[in-house]
Formats: structure tokens, sequence, C-alpha cells
């Protein structure tokens, strides 16, 4: 009876503590929309061994990551590294809530670049008029053994002729040769872009992921990088992905 009544009372107390920190983090949030009531809070949560709530702003892939005290006295924004392992807090929240299951990419409307046995992966958002875009597919050129699965993503908005491209690149004999052909050396694809095309669908999904920007990265761990990586950098990744 005894050790019974001692788990059933050690379950009461988990579960007590786990109530108010969830009434805490319901308070600074209250407080937070409080002094910021335009504000979208995404989620607020106590970070264990600290003293400090985390509240996530979403903005795309950059969310905007805030550290506070329990009573909103005090707003810090900026990384917060654990000095022991040199951990940084910060970026591993951005990448968990940014991240994106690789398997739910749409995979099967990507130009496909198989180099060297293709083993390691990768894919890449990527307007044909985006000067990054074309930076990044220089450092791609100088890598090997990775598969690089290119999703058509024109931004309108910023490039009025990349849809146009995008398709007509799309609907050539040879999308990967039309691409390269544009990309790397300048070439102008020449296809109507009057074929059926998956431009559309990779721009919506894009936005509903909160892709804004080109170039954008997706390794297999889900881990989203925005920006024109270097080869350096891009091997240093895909390393990475290797060793989880």
């Amino acid at each position: 009876m005894f050790p019974r009544c001692v788990a059933r009372l050690a379950a009461a107390v988990a579960l007590l503590a786990a109530g108010a920190a969830n009434a805490d983090e319901a308070s600074v949030k209250s407080a937070f929309t409080a002094k910021f009531p335009k504000a979208t809070v995404e989620s607020v949560r106590k970070l264990p061994d600290l003293d400090l709530y985390e509240i996530v702003i979403p903005r795309g892939d950059e969310p905007v990551i805030i550290y506070t005290d329990e009573s909103f006295r005090f707003m810090l924004q900026g990384n917060l590294i654990e000095t022991r392992g040199m951990v940084d807090l910060t970026e591993k929240t951005r990448s968990r809530i940014t991240s994106i299951d690789f398997d739910s990419l749409p995979l099967g409307s990507a130009i496909k670049k198989v180099k060297g046995n293709g083993s390691r992966k990768v894919a890449v958002f990527s307007d044909p008029d985006c000067p990054f875009c074309k930076r990044i597919e220089q450092e791609f050129e100088k890598m090997n053994d990775v598969t690089i699965y290119i999703l058509l993503y024109p931004i309108e908005q910023l490039h009025p002729k990349a849809p146009e491209r995008s398709r007509a690149i799309w609907c050539s004999n040879n999308r990967l040769k039309a691409w390269d052909d544009y990309l790397l050396r300048g070439v102008a694809p020449t296809a109507k872009g009057d074929c059926a095309n998956p431009v559309a669908e990779i721009v919506e999904f894009a936005r509903k992921k909160g892709i804004n920007g080109t170039p954008t990265l997706v390794f297999a761990d889900g881990n989203r990088v925005p920006g024109a990586l270097t080869a350096a950098q891009l091997e240093q990744q895909l390393q990475g992905v290797a060793g989880k």
C-alpha cells in the first residue's frame, strides 16, 4: 500500500508542477501580447534549468526568438549560448521550428542533378533570375557524391520574368541542361513554356512553409538553411546530416 501511495503522490506532484509551468508560460504570453498586441506568438516555453522564457514570433524562415524573465520585466533578443558545451540554444530552436520533413517535399516535381554516386541529398528552392541562386549553382559544381533536387520557385515581385523562364526550363527537352545553360552559362531557354508544369504548385508549397527567399536549402535531416552557401559550408551541413 505505502509504495503505491508514494507513487500516486509523486505523480500528483508532477502534474501540479506541469500545471504551474503552463500557467507561468500563459502569464508570460499574456504580458507580451499586452505590450505588443499586433505580434503573433507561436510559442512560449520555460527553458529547462533556467529562469528564462523563450518566446517565438513567426517570420518565415527567420523567426524572431526573444528571452524574458517570469515577470516580463526584461526582454532580450539575440543568441543564447550554453557555454559548457558551446551550444547555441537559439539556433537549435530556430532549426527545430523551421525544419521541413525532407520526404514531404515535392521531389517528383524537381529537376534532379546527380553528382558522383549521388549518395547525399539536398533540395534547393531556386529562382532562375536570382543572382544568389546562380552563385550557389557555381558552388554545387565544386561538389561530388550529392543529389541536388532543384525546385523552381520564381519570386515574381523581385524578378518579373522568372515565372516565364521557370516554365520554359521545365518544358525544355532536357530540363537539367536548360537549367545549367541559363544559370551557369547565361544561355536563356528557348522552349515556349506552355506544357503542363509544377511551378505554381511549388510556389504554393514554399509559401505555406514560410519560405520567402531564394535560394533556400533543405537537407535530408529537415534542416532548412536560407542563402547561398559556399561549397565548404554545404559540405559541413552534409557531414552534419551524416553524423546524426
